[in-house]
C-alpha cells in the first residue's frame, strides 16, 4: 500500500508514539492513500508543506476498518481522542453511553481506516451528542465533500515496516484554497440540508438513550 502524509516539515522516519494525543484515533502517524488529499491535509495559509510518500505492507499488519463498523463505533473511538464540549446532560450522558455500548479494542489494532473529522466534520459529531442531527444525517453528513479515509499507523509493529519513499513540495496557494473549499462547500452543503430539518421517527441521541439501543441493533446499521 503507498500512503502519503501532508506535513510542514520532510519525515524520513516516523516516529512511534510521538504527536498529539487528541487527534482523531489518539497517538499515531495519520495518512491517506489520496496523494492530493495529503497536499491539502499539509497545506498550510502561507507556507509551503510537503508531501510525504512511504510503502507499507498492510497484508501483514491487524486492520481496523471503521467503514465496516455502525457510524457509533467510530463516533465512540473520537469521543475517547478529540475534546467535546459537553455542555448539557444530554450530552454528557450521551457521551458516556456512545463510548460504553459502542465502543471497540482500538488500541489493539497495527492500522486504523476511517472517516478524517477534519474542521466542519467534527461539528457534526458535535451536533450529533447534542441532539440536532439523527443517526442517518450524521453518517450523510461525514460524506459531504468527499474528504476521503485516513490511515493511521498505531503499532510499534506498523512504524517499523513503513518505508519512506520521497517527498515533494506542497504549493500553500494552490493547496490550502483547495483544502478550505471543500470544507466550505461540505459546511455549506450541511446546513442547507438536512442539519436544520427535523426528521420524524429518525434515530436521534435522545431516542438511543431511551431505548437503550446496542451496537448490534439493526435500526443503527
Amino acid at each position: 500500500m503507498i500512503i502519503y502524509h501532508g506535513s510542514d516539515h520532510i519525515i524520513e522516519k516516523p516516529a512511534y508514539r510521538e504527536g498529539k494525543r487528541h487527534n482523531d484515533y489518539g497517538y499515531g502517524f495519520y495518512c491517506t492513500e489520496i496523494a492530493d488529499m495529503a497536499r491539502e491535509w499539509g497545506a498550510s495559509p502561507d507556507h509551503p508543506g510537503y508531501l510525504n510518500i512511504y510503502d507499507i505492507d498492510a497484508d501483514k499488519l491487524s486492520v481496523l476498518d471503521l467503514n465496516t463498523h455502525p457510524i457509533l463505533t467510530w463516533l465512540a473511538v473520537l469521543l475517547q481522542n478529540r475534546i467535546f464540549q459537553l455542555n448539557s446532560p444530554l450530552a454528557a450522558e450521551a457521551y458516556d453511553y456512545i463510548i460504553r455500548e459502542f465502543g471497540i479494542e482500538y488500541e489493539s489494532f497495527d492500522l486504523i481506516k476511517g472517516y478524517r473529522a477534519d474542521d466542519s466534520y467534527f461539528s457534526f459529531a458535535q451536533d450529533f451528542i447534542n441532539g440536532t442531527i439523527s443517526v442517518s444525517q450524521l453518517s450523510a453528513a461525514m460524506r459531504l465533500g468527499g474528504l476521503g479515509d485516513q490511515i493511521v499507523l498505531k503499532s510499534k509493529r506498523s512504524f517499523e515496516m513503513i518505508e519512506y519513499k520521497g517527498s515533494e513540495e506542497i504549493d500553500c496557494h494552490i493547496w490550502y484554497p483547495r483544502r478550505k473549499s471543500r470544507d466550505d462547500k461540505a459546511r455549506k452543503d450541511y446546513y442547507s440540508t438536512d442539519k436544520m430539518r427535523y426528521v420524524r421517527g429518525g434515530i436521534y441521541i435522545t431516542r438511543i438513550l431511551d431505548e437503550e439501543m446496542k451496537k448490534d441493533d439493526e435500526r443503527l446499521q
